[in-house]
């Protein structure tokens, strides 16, 4: 561990599973998929520029295009849908919540009358010029 952003042993080895490491069918990895996580680590925490990116990461291309794979796969949200299943099941609850609570600051509505009022006031105007 590097930086405090670098994974510790213990979370690399919850991870690991989502990110096997040779499959003998192709070329050994030149980077670890540890390290990459690493980066992209690296680069959510300080916010640094891509190009920015440390030397004791893979070279910033490398991190940017397993980024950019990773979340068009949706592969972070799948590991967090896990974990929290795993961890309502560890605390005695079914794996998908049963209820939800929404309130009013995280639900975007319309704004009143829309463009009916719109219409109605510029209506009203024209009508004034005369």
């Amino acid at each position: 561990m590097i930086y405090p952003s670098d994974l510790s042993d213990k979370e690399w080895e919850r991870l690991s599973v989502y990110f096997p490491e040779y499959e003998g069918y192709c070329r050994p990895r030149k980077y670890s998929y540890r390290e990459i996580i690493n980066g992209i680590r690296y680069l959510e925490r300080t916010g640094c520029q891509w190009r920015m990116l440390p030397k004791e990461y893979p070279p910033w291309k490398t991190v940017y295009y397993y980024h950019i794979k990773w979340r068009k796969e949706d592969k972070w949200q799948e590991i967090m849908t896990n974990f929290r299943e795993a961890l309502r099941e560890k605390a005695g609850k079914t794996a998908e919540p049963s209820v939800a609570i929404i309130d009013s600051r995280s639900v975007k509505t319309a704004q009143k009358g829309g463009n009916v009022d719109m219409m109605q006031a510029n209506v009203s105007r024209a009508g004034n010029t005369i």
